[in-house]
Parts: C-alpha cells; structure tokens; sequence
C-alpha cells in the first residue's frame, strides 16, 4: 500500500471526523450554540440536555455513521491493517480536533465505536453490555464511555486468544487501544467534576434558556462544591431573581 494513499485516506477520514453535527443540529433547533451551553461539549449528549431526545438521538446516529464511513470505504479498497488503523484513528481525531472548531471538538465516543465497530462488529456488541451496567449503576454517561472505550481493545484481543475471532494485528489492537486512551483523555474533566460531585447524571436536569456552562445546577446542592462553588451557585440564583 502506497504511503501516499494511506495518508490521502487518513486525511479524509479526519475531515469527515471534523464536520460538527452537533452544532448545526442544535443551532437548526434550537438557535443555540452547543458549545456555549450547558457542558460546553459538542457532542450528542449536550445535543441531548439542550435541545431534547430527537436532536440528541440525530446528533448520535450522526456521529456514529461519520465513523462508519470512512472506514467501511477504505475496507472495500482492501487496504492494509495499518491504513486502516489510520483512517479509524483520523476519523476519530477528527471528532475531537475538529478544523471546523478551531482543533476543539467532542469526545470521540460516538465516532470511535462506529469506527471500532466496523473493524470488529462482534467486539462492540461485547462492549454494549458494559456500557449499560455502569450507565445503569452511575448513570454517568462519561463514566461508561471510558469504562466501554478501554475494554474495546481488551476485549478484541481476548476474543482473538480463544479463537473465537480472527486475532487483530498489532497494527489495529495499537489504533483501538490509542483511541481509548485519547477518549479517557477527553474525559479527565469529567472525572474532575465526578470527585466533587458537580458532574450531571442521565436524566438531570434538560438545560434551559439562558443559561450558560453548566450554570444548571441548582443552588440547594452548592454545599457539594465547597466555599467557591457555594458563592457561584448563590450569584447566579440571585441572577436569575434579578432577570424575573
């Protein structure tokens, strides 16, 4: 396989990873800038408290299928493993350092388990189940993204030990297990906000007008944040009594 086509193939799979679904899809319902409110993140869970179930679920499929493309297309040029772990690893890259963004962009969940899952369908039904049991437990989708993002490669390679699957190259057990790490990377933020409690669970709280990076929590829980969460979350109650 020719360099340059593995590098024509990963530039485009990164420009396809780079188209920011979720901000014209919340901007088209809403109005609103999904970077400029609630969590800031421009992903189908912001796309979700912000602008309801529909666009969250639209901004979903969409990012799952901008993973699936690039490398369902390169597979039917028969590439090598390590064009393909290129164009899945760009893709994703891509969604988290979109050019469209300034190099800022989500958390490359959604694009990486359609991009994984087209290396190994098998595998990601595997990491389904995970997902669920702690989203169930926590109901911190951050926290079951990673905890499925790390077990993809895991699990790949224990499948392939057994037999059960074609064992991966090293080629693609490396891009699997590098785009897990990139989204726990993304995600430190997250944990940062679950150890002092001010990280959203499913379900709370659907971000309403006007309000701002998660300026959503509600004053009656700022004991959790300490003396400086305490004086935010007083100041904006008292400025949303002045606005009414």
């Amino acid at each position: 396989m020719s360099p340059w086509l593995t590098a024509l193939l990963a530039a485009a799979a990164y420009i396809v990873g780079s188209i920011p679904f979720s901000v014209f899809l919340v901007r088209w319902s809403t109005g609103r800038d999904v970077r400029a409110v609630g969590s800031g993140n421009p992903g189908a869970t912001n796309a979700l408290r912000i602008a309801g179930p529909r666009i969250g679920l639209l901004t979903l499929s969409c990012d799952v299928l901008k993973g699936v493309v690039p490398v369902v297309l390169a597979h039917q040029l028969e590439v090598s493993d390590r064009t393909l772990g290129w164009v899945a690893a760009a893709v994703v890259l891509g969604h988290v350092y979109s050019v469209f963004l300034g190099f800022r962009g989500g958390k490359g969940v959604a694009t990486a388990a359609g991009a994984l899952g087209s290396l190994a369908p098998a595998v990601l039904l595997a990491v389904v189940p995970m997902f669920v049991l702690v989203l169930a437990s926590s109901r911190f989708v951050s926290l079951a993204s990673v905890a499925a993002s790390l077990s993809f490669p895991m699990w790949w390679f224990l499948f392939g030990f057994l037999g059960w699957l074609r064992p991966p190259s090293v080629e693609l057990l490396l891009c699997a297990t590098l785009v897990a790490l990139l989204i726990a990377y993304k995600h430190r933020s997250n944990f940062a906000r679950i150890r002092r409690g001010a990280e959203r669970r499913l379900g709370e709280l659907r971000v309403r007008e006007g309000e701002g990076l998660d300026d959503a929590m509600p004053a009656h829980n700022s004991e959790l944040f300490g003396q400086q969460g305490a004086t935010r979350a007083t100041g904006l109650t008292q400025q949303r009594g002045n606005r009414e």
